[in-house]
């Protein structure tokens, strides 16, 4: 690991730090300025920094050996979006105001069509890293991970790709998607489905939601046996 990539990995702490002396700044000098310092910590510190280093150390796709000693610009973008990993509901108070997140992603650089739904609890950990057309909607707990890192020949490989949405699609609840993952514009994909590295799907697809007991094939026919069976609730 180089110098700078150890130096990067204490970015997380000093957001903490900041907004802690933000706080006391405005809790001991009550201003309007001051306590809009306390936001700005934690979502225009690391936009800033990030658009800082993406300028001097732009993030590429492709694949990367981390365990070089030169420095890699995906960890330093990394460590700055760290925050939001660690504290997911920075990010979903954006997602329940409509527009606001696909707003903050396009200042991060990704490129976000119009008329997007995002559910509160979608994640995005590449924030450079993902294509998004118009029209789609996001179910409950979507994951767009744009890297995958794994050991190969005793070194860490890093493989680094956006993910790319088409127009109208829906993303059914539970579903992850990896590097490389393309969903070709018009597709629906059932709930928890997985999308793997550099697989395209298209709107003609055979994707199914197995059930763990009931399975694909059966599952229609067992929620409906499942409904005659229960006792009907009067009020």
């Amino acid at each position: 690991m180089s110098p700078m990539s150890k130096v990067m990995a204490f970015f997380p702490a000093s957001v903490g730090l900041l907004f802690l002396a933000a706080v006391t700044h405005a809790l001991k000098n009550p201003s309007f300025l001051n306590v809009l310092l306390v936001p700005a910590t934690l979502y225009l510190y690391p936009l800033l920094s990030y658009r800082i280093h993406d300028f001097f150390f732009p993030i590429r796709e492709g694949k990367y050996n981390l365990s070089l000693s030169e420095y890699n610009a995906w960890w330093g973008g990394h460590q700055i979006q760290l925050i939001y990993y660690a504290c997911p509901f920075l990010e979903a108070i954006l997602r329940t105001v409509p527009g606001a997140f696909s707003l903050w992603l396009r200042a991060w650089g990704s490129s976000i069509g119009k008329d997007v739904y995002w559910t509160p609890n979608a994640e995005i950990d590449d924030r450079s890293l993902v294509k998004i057309g118009d029209g789609v909607v996001f179910g409950h707990k979507i994951e767009m991970i744009s890297h995958v890192i794994a050991p190969k020949d005793g070194k860490l490989s890093l493989l680094s790709k956006a993910v790319v949405v088409g127009d109208k699609c829906f993303l059914g609840a539970g579903s992850r998607f990896g590097p490389g993952a393309t969903i070709e514009a018009g597709t629906a994909l059932p709930i928890l489905s997985d999308i793997y590295i550099n697989e395209v799907i298209s709107p003609d697809h055979d994707l199914k939601y197995v059930h763990p007991r009931f399975g694909a094939r059966d599952l229609k026919e067992k929620e409906s046996s499942l409904r005659k069976s229960s006792p009907e609730v009067t009020c």
